[in-house]
């Protein structure tokens, strides 16, 4: 029996004043009044166990962005895009001025139903991760297949930056052959410039390793010809190529999608156009440091080159950063560390050092806007900016 049940019936049916049934039971007066005013109103459901919840909660999210959250949920995937948690809470803080937590984002999402579950997936800490550290310096590629609205098969040959995920190249042809590789590969080269390496599975349109009769592909000599380093993953490891393998998976999701679907090899090719502007330039990526495009972080740094055209003599390396509350950031050079003025209005800014001998670039890490070019001073500790001269007489 609850406290206040004992109390009350103390007092209805035993005669015992609030007082009494007070000094009894070992609570204060107010606290009988408020059981006997709440019996009187209510009846017997005085009794039953109440919610301690409070009553208002000022923090939670308003109704208005919460009816934000699923509607750009429903956006995305009719878009065929990446609706997640975090993609989500990059459109509303780009898109809305609005920020909120992915944890947020995600019990919203789960409250109202609209996540499907999924079996438990292997855990990330299994996978033995790698990432080029430049663009160039890894070029991956894979091929995949798309059923066009007539029932005809066709396949789709992608050349993706393993830095940046920047698509280098995406076509669609009737059937992949080695000669195609070679000469999509010879157009990625035109647009990007020249590979350190490239990495690709073990089929026979990449290499001929495995062959019966081992020889020279079209690619392979191409690749020889241009002194470029040639990687192959292990067979039956496809996760070695996972981020071609997920921008092919990303890829084909976005292209079922769309209301009209490709019927001839033209009309898909013109949809992978579209795509691959969309995903290089406007959709956030969550591999890469602060949700950066793939084209803006592409173009902030500087390119690997195979490895006859390196300077052997040039010590380059990239640092990331982030400017100081006072805009500056630190750079240690020969054991010395040198201060180099930003500016304030740059403050926490998250930058990317692109450092070769004493030539610096500092760069925007989500933009890629050049926010300064200069040569260490080895002498200074402090690399002010540059000051305009004072103004000429009239």
């Amino acid at each position: 029996m609850s406290r206040a049940r004992l109390i009350i019936t103390a007092i209805t049916t035993q005669g015992l004043s609030q007082a009494e049934a007070a000094r009894t039971y070992g609570v204060s007066e107010a606290t009988v009044s408020r059981y006997m005013a709440r019996w009187r109103s209510e009846g017997e459901t005085a009794f039953e166990p109440r919610s301690r919840a409070p009553k208002s909660s000022p923090t939670a999210t308003s109704p208005e962005r919460v009816e934000l959250v699923l509607a750009l949920r429903k956006q995305l995937i009719e878009a065929g895009l990446d609706a997640g948690a975090e993609t989500i809470g990059w459109h509303l803080e780009h898109h809305h001025q609005a920020v909120v937590s992915r944890a947020t984002i995600h019990r919203i999402l789960t409250r109202h139903g609209v996540i499907t579950p999924e079996p438990k997936k292997r855990p990330k800490s299994s996978y033995v991760r790698f990432e080029a550290t430049m663009p160039n310096e890894t070029w991956q590629s894979d091929f995949t297949h798309y059923r066009l609205a007539t029932g005809a098969d066709v396949e789709v040959l992608t050349w993706l930056d393993d830095c940046t995920r920047y698509a280098i190249r995406v076509t669609a042809h009737r059937a992949v052959t080695a000669i195609i590789v070679r000469d999509e590969f010879r157009q990625a080269v035109r647009t990007a410039g020249i590979p350190a390496s490239t990495l690709t599975d073990n089929g026979m349109v990449f290499t001929t390793r495995h062959a019966s009769r081992p020889g020279k592909n079209a690619l392979e000599a191409e690749l020889r010809r241009l002194h470029i380093i040639q990687k192959n993953g292990r067979p039956g490891r496809p996760t070695t190529q996972g981020k071609v393998e997920r921008f092919q998976q990303t890829m084909k999701k976005w292209l079922r999608a769309q209301p009209d679907q490709p019927g001839t090899i033209g009309e898909l090719q013109a949809l992978l156009e579209e795509f691959v502007d969309h995903y290089n330039h406007r959709r956030p990526h969550r591999s890469l440091p602060h949700r950066a495009t793939p084209a803006a972080r592409y173009e902030a740094l500087p390119k690997a080159l195979p490895t006859s055209s390196r300077d052997a003599e040039t010590h380059a390396r990239v640092r990331h950063d982030r400017v100081d509350t006072s805009g500056v950031v630190t750079l240690r050079i020969a054991g010395r560390l040198h201060h180099i003025g930003i500016g304030r209005t740059h403050a926490r800014t998250h930058v990317v050092l692109l450092i070769a001998d004493l030539h610096v670039r500092v760069v925007n890490a989500t933009t890629g806007e050049l926010l300064r070019e200069l040569q260490i001073d080895p002498t200074r500790d402090y690399q002010p900016q540059k000051q305009q001269g004072p103004n000429p007489l009239p």
